[in-house]
């Protein structure tokens, strides 16, 4: 007997074809990973074909895989993930797309797509850096607008490149250097004797 997986799997194989680089099922979910150069073809034919109707894009996300698996990955390090949904067919599916550039990661806007994915690919952009091409207004979405790099990136620094602060003397708000050190802070564990008592609760 076929699962619902497993034909939803049959039917992006058939829709899909060589746009599709790799499907696979884990946890229950399916995964499809598209070509970055037939990312808008596959998306369109994601929600048109009666077979599929993922008429709602319900979530989008970067990804910097650049210390995935300690170090051990060898593919692109940006990727974008789609979180689609079949309201039509109650199915869901995670459509991944890899930028095949690691200097300067861009991919098409899927905005002509799914009118939902506008300020999802303004956050990936702020937080990862990675361009859309086609997106009508592409700005910072979280970060200040005089911010430096992008904070998801795994080599961006966990203090930041500046700081801000309002000086009183120049009457404004001024942009200078870090001034905390960088650290590792380890956690310190403190176990102590009979903190519970035999039913679990705290004394005290």
């Amino acid at each position: 007997m076929t699962t619902r997986n497993e034909s939803l799997i049959a039917a992006l194989q058939a829709t899909l074809g060589d746009k599709l680089a790799s499907v696979d099922e884990a946890l229950g979910e399916v995964t499809a990973v598209v070509r970055a150069d037939a990312l808008l073809a596959a998306c369109a034919a994601l929600r048109d074909d009666p077979a599929l109707r993922f008429g709602q894009l319900i979530d989008l996300c970067g990804v910097d895989y650049s210390d995935y698996r300690e170090g051990e990955w060898r593919g692109r390090r940006f990727a974008v993930v789609y979180h689609l949904l079949s309201v039509a067919l109650n199915r869901r599916l995670r459509l991944r797309v890899f930028a095949p550039d690691d200097d300067f990661p861009v991919l098409d806007s899927v905005i002509g797509v799914w009118v939902s994915a506008n300020w999802y690919e303004r956050e990936a952009f702020d937080l990862y850096g990675i361009m859309f091409t086609g997106h009508p207004d592409l700005r910072r979405l979280l970060t200040d607008y005089g911010f430096v790099g992008h904070p998801f990136r795994k080599d961006f620094p966990l203090s930041g490149n500046v700081e801000m602060r309002y000086d009183p003397g120049q009457k404004r708000v001024i942009y200078q250097p870090v001034t905390i050190e960088p650290r590792v802070i380890t956690p310190r564990i403190v176990r102590e004797e009979n903190y519970a008592d035999s039913e679990g609760f705290r004394k005290g």
